[in-house]
């Protein structure tokens, strides 16, 4: 049995963290478990379980009462310890997906839902999965704060991942929250950050980057390359163990651009 890492710790005024032990390439230094309470409550919202380490999940139960666990999506790193949170604790999964919900109706975007002392607004960001979302909690400090799961991490960029991933509405849904403001960032991996205005401007220019270098490779290789061989040009000393999810990457924005190719004359 693993320990996990470290005590809860509370990051704002609503929300703490426990971070689980399923450190590694994909997941920086493990999933993000977020506690959210109100003042005076006496129970609590889980956001995203994590794996299925049964010292991580018994160290949640204990933070004390839970009224509801929330999913941000699929990934098992988020999920797999669901089903075991809702037999210790007794509270109802819910999840965009239905077939991650266990004992209550799925999500469904614009969904206001008080639980725990907290009022937490459900906004649909599809793009890392399908079903990702994140959850507002517009009361927690002055400009409030974002759960953003996968969707905005809180260290490097996220990988959108042929085929459940879909860089046009990554890209939405990056744009969504810009919208929502310079809230605190509560990310499914890596520190929280103080400005999700600002770092969505940044992720949506990393994506115009990324994008700009598989144009320039696919008009010197040819329109049809393979992902390997647009891989190798525009990931210059790629880290082994992160080959696959780039080769993923390169398969998800070459949808994208032969989608735009469809549209108008292309390479630009």
């Amino acid at each position: 049995m693993s320990l996990p890492h470290g005590p809860l710790r509370r990051l704002t005024a609503q929300a703490s963290v426990l971070r689980a032990p399923n450190a590694g390439p994909m997941t920086l230094d493990g999933t993000n478990s977020y506690r959210l309470t109100g003042p005076g409550s006496a129970g609590a919202i889980i956001v995203d379980p994590g794996p299925g380490d049964p010292a991580h999940l018994t160290a949640l139960a204990d933070t004390g009462s839970v009224a509801l666990i929330l999913i941000t999506h699929r990934h098992h790193d988020h999920t797999d310890g669901a089903a075991e949170l809702a037999r210790l604790t007794g509270a109802p999964v819910r999840a965009f997906d239905p077939d991650h919900s266990i004992g209550a109706a799925p999500l469904h975007d614009g969904e206001v839902i008080e639980a725990g002392g907290v009022v937490v607004s459900v906004v649909a960001t599809p793009g890392h999965t399908t079903d990702s979302v994140c959850f507002l909690l517009a009361g927690d400090g002055p400009a409030g704060s974002v759960l953003t799961g996968d969707t905005v991490l809180g260290r490097g960029t996220t990988v959108i991942a042929h085929p459940d991933g879909r860089l046009g509405p990554y890209l939405d849904s990056l744009r969504r929250l810009v919208g929502l403001g310079p809230a605190t960032v509560l990310p499914g991996h890596g520190p929280m950050l103080l400005d999700l205005a600002a770092v969505g401007v940044q992720y949506l220019e990393h994506r115009e980057q990324r994008l700009s270098a598989i144009r320039a490779a696919l008009a010197v290789i040819g329109s049809e390359a393979s992902v390997e061989a647009i891989t190798d040009a525009v990931y210059l000393d790629i880290d082994p163990a992160v080959r696959g999810a780039a080769e993923r990457s390169v398969a998800t924005q070459l949808d994208y651009l032969r989608a735009e190719r469809a549209r108008g004359p292309w390479p630009p």
